[in-house]
This record gives structure tokens, sequence and C-alpha cells, in this order.
């Protein structure tokens, strides 16, 4: 952590390019215009094949706006500015936008949302640009080390709350071993940030499942978008599998579980990360939506309220289904717990002007938000690392009713607090 009194790289050049550029008066016009406003960046994926994860983002926004007013920092009010850009689901365009934020729009505090492809590249930018960031929606391996994090030291700027590899593996070990099917395991890994960490042979799945009894069927790397699963479809049958798992986007699971059906592979227990998050997914699917099984991060029914609004997980959940008029969706507990998070460090920050006092209060958060507690303190299980907090995680399943998904929780095993609503029932 760099201290406050040290002047940081952005602040370094852009006061020499300043002082080349404009007169004296002009200077001190702008810097003390520019003092009256906290700018937040948040980069989220509006678009593309990752649009799920940023649905209810101009819902949360509208909320958040609302609640940010009055904000006061050292008893002063804050007039908070957040300026949301589309990652557009591509991790290039995830780093120009983050990009322009810091160097257009001079934000102080970069956010970002969904999946490494998101996390990552924003990170990554205000890493190199020594500016506060703060990332939720990703597991927190894929975030960490694909960075090229170092446990030993960590991040100096970018900070993460999710949970981890270690948290989907124990829910899906829980369910798997609840439903009686035989442990042959067919396992889809995409060839990107998320599908190889998954996939990896020492931090994955594999020697997890393998510990645990399960004999995992991995037929390699295939690239999103994948239009033909063919040869998985064919090694998961030929090794009798059971059971299939994995981290794919939804338009990827759509089309193996369409091929699985058309080459006759039908497994009891389909449990796969990401793809099966949302409710539209699985409404796309129709009936071959029923009993699909996924990770469960946030639901009406955790027992959890904003630090913001003081909503609780369900009140929350039913004005977004009132205001859209569309079910609730998990990433809303995450993104809104994002500015959660914003609204303390403002509160706190010993000057909203220096980038390390922002970056100090980050690290000093303690607070227990709609998703559960975020803090970076350090010495337990819940923080793995220096910049990474992990939180509660249960598994669910989806039961399809008149054409109508309902995510029905059915292992709590790590977190008691958070109710089952029903146990795991086989496909077909």
């Amino acid at each position: 952590m760099k201290k406050i009194s040290q002047p940081h790289r952005r602040a370094v050049l852009a006061g020499l390019s300043a002082t080349l550029a404009m007169p004296a008066v002009l200077r001190v016009t702008r810097a003390s215009a520019q003092s009256s406003k906290f700018k937040i960046g948040f980069v989220t994926p509006q678009t593309g094949p990752l649009a799920g994860f940023g649905e209810a983002d101009s819902f949360i926004l509208e909320g958040v706006r609302a609640a940010f007013k009055g904000l006061q920092n050292n008893g002063k009010n804050v007039d908070v500015e957040i300026i949301m850009k589309d990652s557009q689901s591509s991790s290039n365009r995830a780093a120009e936008v983050a990009s322009e934020l810091i160097e257009q729009d001079n934000v102080n505090l970069l956010v970002a949302s969904a999946t490494p492809d998101t996390t990552n590249p924003v990170a990554d930018q205000a890493e190199l640009n020594e500016v506060p960031c703060v990332t939720t929606n990703a597991p927190w391996q894929p975030y960490f080390f694909g960075r090229n994090g170092d446990p030993a030291s960590g991040f100096d700027w970018t900070y993460h709350f999710f949970w981890g590899l270690e948290d989907v593996i124990g829910n899906f070990l829980a369910m798997w071993n609840s439903s009686g099917v035989g442990k042959k395991v067919g396992g889809l890994f995409p060839n990107d940030a998320d599908g190889n960490a998954w996939g990896d042979a020492k931090l994955g799945l594999p020697p997890a499942l393998a510990a645990a009894g399960f004999d995992l069927v991995d037929p390699g790397r295939f690239q999103m978008l994948n239009n033909d699963f063919s040869a998985q479809i064919s090694a998961f049958k030929e090794a009798s599998c059971e059971i299939v798992t994995g981290v794919m986007i939804p338009p990827d699971f759509a089309t193996f579980w369409s091929q699985a059906a058309q080459q006759g592979f039908n497994p009891k227990v389909v449990t796969i990360g990401k793809a099966l998050l949302f409710p539209s997914v699985i409404e796309s699917l129709g009936e071959r939506g029923n009993g699909l099984t996924t990770e469960v991060w946030w639901s009406p029914n955790h027992p959890f309220s904003s630090t913001l609004t003081g909503q609780s997980s369900r009140q929350i959940a039913d004005a977004y289904e009132k205001v859209t008029n569309k079910p609730w969706t998990q990433p809303i507990g995450f993104n809104h717990a994002l500015f959660e998070v914003v609204a303390d460090v403002v509160k706190r920050s010993a000057d909203l002007g220096d980038a390390s006092a922002i970056i100090d209060a980050v690290a000093k958060t303690d607070i227990m938000s709609i998703v559960g507690p975020v803090d970076w303190k350090g010495g337990n299980a819940t923080n793995p690392v220096k910049n990474v907090k992990r939180t509660p995680l249960v598994g669910g399943q989806w039961s399809v009713k008149d054409g109508k998904p309902d995510l029905v929780i059915v292992n709590n095993d790590a977190y008691p607090d958070i109710p089952v609503g029903g146990e795991l029932k086989l496909i077909g």
C-alpha cells in the first residue's frame, strides 16, 4: 500500500500536463471545480453474450443514485457522479472503456462486475494507472491468479469480493452426493479465464473431484460460441457420465444441451456455472430447463439487508420484479453491494481527492452488505489473499412450472443461515 503522502503516478502525470498546457489561474479554477464532485466509473456488460449479468444495472443505479443524495464525507455533502460504460462482453472493450474512464473522465474510483472478462482488464487498467478499484461477480481465483497475482504481496489498487472455486466445488459435490447417481462427471471448460481456472489440474475441479471419489472426464478446452459439441458428448456417453458440470456462457450451454438431446445423451444431474444463473436462459430452454442445477450467489431468501437503502434481499428482489415485470436475477445483489462499498468508502475516506486515501478506505472496509460480510481484514479463511473477500455460496435447482422458472436452494451446507427450499431431484 502506498503512503498517503506519496503522489501516485496518474496525479504526477496529470500535474505535469496541466503545468505545461494551462495558465496558473485556469489550473486553480479547474481543480476547484473537480474537487466538488466524486466520480465513479462502472464497467459492466450491457450487450453481448454476458449481457444477462448487467440486465438489472439500470434498475440498480436508479436506486443507488437516489440513495447517494445527501451522502457526506467529513460533514460535507458529496456530489457523486456514476458513469456507466458497456464492456460489450469483450475483454478488450472492457480495458478500453476503463482507460477512457481513467484518462478522459478522471474518475476517482473504478468498479466493475461480471466474469473475469470484465473484472480483470478493468482491474489491470486501475492497477497500472494507480486508480482505486473494486470488482465483483467473478470467482476469486480467475480474478487473482488470472492477473498473475502473487499471494505474498497481492495488488496495491484493486480489491475484489466474491466466492471462490473451493466454494462452488463444495456446493457441487454436496448436491451430487445427495443425488445418489454414479460418480463419472463430464467436464465442459472453455478456453477462457473461467474455463482454464475451473479445469486447472492443480487449482481447479480435477483434484477436488478426485479426492471426493469422482472421476472427471475432460475432453479438453473448446472455443466460446462453439457450434459443435459432438466430441464432448461422445466422450461423456462412452464413459457413462451421469453428471455434467463446467462453466459456460448461455449460448454455448444452449447448443450443448440441444445437441445432447439430439444425440441421445441424457445425464441425470447437470450443474453448470455461469450459463444457468439467469431465468431468461431457463425460459429459453423450455421444459429442458427443468431440473438443471447451478451455484446460487444471492437470492430473495438470503438473510441480508443493504447498508445503503435498508432494504432486505426480498424487498430489493420484489422491487425489481414490480418495476421491470421480470424475474429477479442473481447479479442484482452483488452489483448493488458494489455501491454499498462505494458509499461506505466515500463516508470514511480521509481525503476524497487523494487516491491513496481512497484505497486506504477501501482496504479498511467492514460492512454487512446485501450479499453478506465484505471486508479485507485478512487472517481468516474468507480472506484467502490480501485483495479478496470470499462471500457465501449455496446450491440451487431450477423448477419450471407453466413455463415459469423458479430457482430453489437445495444445498446450504456451507451457510446454514441461508434457508433451503427443497431437495435435489434428478432430471427426467
